[in-house]
């Protein structure tokens, strides 16, 4: 059985008058990218993926991720110019419709957007996993580098903006995907969004 905690703070869908209808957020390796993928397939939207532009980054500048997380904990202005390019879609009537990022459910809170925030709960051992079948890397190496780039983000987030992701405060849903495969998880959220049109 899937668990989804509803929080009372739940959102009414905005008719698309303002963007987006809904973000997703999650640790690295909680299935936030094939979620999104999977909703805008279904529902012929767009999105934009904070992940992404945080590995392009990462890329441009020769970096791996550990790497660019370290610069990014050392240097805030290269994490909020990346923060300011989500946002700054958020309040763009033609803006995607999913937002995904650790933080888009945050800034879709503190901008009052009217809008679904999901929370992708998923344990750390089956995120390591994840991570080792999309890169191939060993399953302790996954596990220390989530937990090195959890430490480092929440450091960070804390220092620049007084936010943990984890706190459930921004989400209207937080979905337990642990035990479920990405049919399964996408299943819940279509759920949730078709609740709520």
């Amino acid at each position: 059985m899937v668990q989804v905690l509803t929080f009372a703070k739940s959102a009414v869908m905005n008719g698309g008058e303002t963007l987006p209808r809904i973000t997703i957020s999650g640790h690295p390796g909680s299935g936030t990218s094939t979620l999104v993928d999977g909703i805008c397939k279904a529902k012929g939207w767009s999105s934009l993926n904070g992940g992404q532009i945080f590995r392009d980054e990462a890329k441009n500048r020769g970096m791996n991720l550990a790497e660019f997380g370290d610069l990014c904990a050392n240097d805030f202005s290269v994490d909020k110019s990346l923060d300011e390019i989500l946002k700054s879609n958020m309040l763009n009537p033609d803006g995607p419709e999913v937002m995904e990022s650790r933080l888009s459910g945050w800034w879709a809170h503190l901008l009052e957007l009217d809008c679904l925030r999901i929370w992708l709960h998923v344990s750390e051992e089956v995120r390591a996993q994840r991570v080792v079948n999309r890169e191939g890397i060993p399953l302790e190496e996954a596990l220390l580098d989530n937990r090195k780039r959890s430490e480092i983000d929440l450091a960070r987030y804390q220092e620049m903006y007084g936010i943990n992701p984890e706190d459930s405060t921004p989400y209207t849903h937080v979905v337990d995907a642990s035990d479920l495969d990405s049919v399964g998880v996408l299943d819940a959220v279509m759920g949730i969004l078709e609740g709520n049109e």
